[in-house]
């Protein structure tokens, strides 16, 4: 289980307040929460059941990171409602039965010890995940059973000879709709999703008839798009999104065919695996096991509450199909309602080429937490790959920019406005203080500069901007919000200031840092949690309710007592 990633508790120290300075169809067994429910349905996020026959990369941390910020988001936007995390690693097919002989353990052995560096890698990225889901647990494999008998049930299961391309590397049959002339081999082709190799094969199996809800997924989408189309605040993102991928999924499925999916190996070709149920000749095909995890991790088919739907699921734009097509059509297949909206975003490339192992330029996650700091690489991953539609180019020299921006904007800000020398000169106007009458806030109101009138509504506004951004799903333009709100700063320091204006900007400043701290938790929560923490904010003020000018307490005894601390560890990696 990885790390709740929340904040310490600590005791409300009577403080000052600070002078505010300007004015379903549910299936059988699964119970869906409707808007009318007297207890909110938990918001349920998942990431992609990750493969882990290799080490995680930086595309891992991506998906991570993303639903994370997300999942964090929706904690300090409604602290009573739980949030349901889920994330984890697929753990059967051809490749981990490969990849195990070649090490000389046994498969789970090998699924044991690579699954372990992925908990690793979300225990070192702060991610919040409430339930780690293995495909080759027990639950998991019930939940199989379970969803194949009845699929089975309906005639919906049938056993037929298989033909088509298949990728070792995928583990999947592509149709010939899906594949393409490989770029650089002549008479070799490759998926058009991933650019993995494909190799005709021909073998018995078990297919799903996918082809029977063509129609149903194509009125799905189109309707899901239309409504983003019309939609007015709140969350307008629904079916997939960005629009861009939706875009694609729609009109694959007006232009080509869709043909029934082959959902089992022979077992003599996969024997790591779930075997079919009443046939031990065949294996559950890898991805069909998979998919399934979203409803085994909340307890399908048990009986009783659950957070299903998904409200967010998160995945790479390579595996939409799996997600927007194969699921959706079992989840109808089931009577069970689809998930609410599928998030996918672009990859991280090295020199505008896609990474791997043969070229070395595959960014190694760990050691950029390493070498830059953990809040560094998050604040990285979502300023720059936040906005989901393009590849984006993973670049040290810019994680270092960012790093020094985040540095400059929040740590350095917060240590200069608390210095002594800053103290020193407010504190001949600390009489503006001296009680929490309304006359002493009219005081400070009559001495504040009209140039604060502006940033101090910017702020204000700031929680709003940020999550409406939030509920559409706009990582990058809601931390950009933050960013700008950072930016029109005040300087108390300045030689120019009469002490009292010195002081209204003192306040407006460390207003802007509390706010700024409230808003940034889902993004850099170790930071933001030293930033609240310095500035004295009580534990239970740290949701979005409070992030209003005036709205929350800070300092202790008075917020003189402010005490600036470091909320950046310097980077391993300088610049040169």
């Amino acid at each position: 289980m990885f790390s709740r990633g929340g904040l310490r508790p600590r005791g409300h120290v009577p403080s000052l307040a600070v002078a505010r300075l300007a004015a379903n169809h549910p299936a059988p067994l699964l119970r869906r929460y409707n808007a009318t429910s007297s207890i909110d349905k938990p918001f349920y996020i998942t990431t992609p059941i990750f493969y882990p026959n290799a080490r995680p990369h930086i595309g891992h941390l991506h998906s991570l990171v993303t639903a994370d910020i997300i999942a964090r988001f929706q904690r300090i936007l409604n602290p009573a409602r739980p949030v349901v995390f889920l994330t984890g690693t697929d753990e059967h097919g051809l490749k981990m039965q490969q990849a195990a002989r070649e090490k000389g353990v046994s498969p789970l052995e090998w699924c044991d010890i690579i699954s372990a560096e992925f908990r690793k890698l979300g225990e070192k990225a702060d991610i919040s995940g409430t339930m780690f889901m293995r495909t080759t647990q027990q639950r998991h494999r019930e939940t199989v059973e379970h969803v194949w008998r009845a699929l089975a049930a309906q005639g919906l299961i049938y056993k037929d000879t298989y033909e088509g391309y298949y990728s070792t590397t995928d583990e999947c049959f592509y149709p010939p709709s899906r594949v393409a002339p490989h770029p650089t081999q002549p008479g070799s082709k490759i998926s058009v999703e991933t650019g993995s190799v494909v190799e005709w094969s021909s073998e018995v199996n078990y297919k799903f008839k996918l082809s029977t809800f063509r129609e149903a997924l194509l009125a799905h989408y189109s309707a899901a798009s239309e409504l983003n189309a019309t939609a007015e605040g709140e969350l307008i993102s629904r079916g997939v999104h960005p629009d861009v991928y939706q875009n694609v999924v729609i009109q694959d499925l007006k232009t080509e065919p869709l043909e029934d999916l082959s959902i089992s190996r022979p077992r003599d070709r996969i024997g790591w695996g779930i075997p079919v149920p009443d046939d031990a000749s065949q294996t559950v095909y890898v991805w069909f096991d998979a998919l399934l995890v979203y409803l085994s991790g909340v307890g399908y088919p048990s009986t009783g509450t659950t957070a299903w739907p998904p409200d967010v699921q998160v995945v790479g734009k390579d595996i939409i199909r799996f997600h927007a097509i194969y699921l959706p059509a079992i989840l109808q297949a089931l009577s069970i309602p689809m998930p609410k909206t599928l998030l996918s975003h672009a990859h991280w490339t090295a020199g505008q080429k896609k990474m791997s192992k043969s070229l070395g330029n595959v960014a190694d996650p760990i050691e950029a937490m390493d070498d830059f700091g953990v809040d560094t690489v998050r604040f990285y991953l979502a300023r720059v790959g936040g906005r989901w539609r393009d590849d984006v180019d993973w670049s040290e020299e810019q994680l270092r920019k960012h790093g020094d921006e985040i540095r400059n904007l929040l740590g350095n800000y917060f240590l200069r406005v608390t210095s002594k020398s800053i103290k020193q000169r407010v504190e001949t106007a600390s009489h503006y203080l001296s009680a929490t009458s309304s006359t002493s806030m009219r005081k400070l109101e009559d001495c504040k500069p009209s140039t604060n009138e502006e940033i101090i509504t910017l702020v204000d506004n700031l929680a709003g901007l940020v999550s409406g951004n939030m509920r559409n799903l706009e990582v990058a333009e809601a931390l950009h919000a933050v960013a700008n709100g950072l930016l029109t700063t005040l300087a108390p320091w300045s030689n120019g200031h009469q002490s009292n204006v010195a002081l209204s900007c003192y306040l407006a400043a460390l207003e802007t840092l509390r706010i700024s701290g409230i808003l940034l938790q889902p993004f850099v929560p170790r930071t933001s949690e030293r930033l609240l923490d310095g500035l004295g904010v009580p534990v239970e003020e740290r949701s979005i309710e409070y992030a209003r000018v005036g709205r929350g307490t800070m300092g202790g005894d008075s917020v003189m007592d402010v005490v600036g601390v470091k909320l950046f560890e310097v980077p391993r990696k300088r610049s040169c």
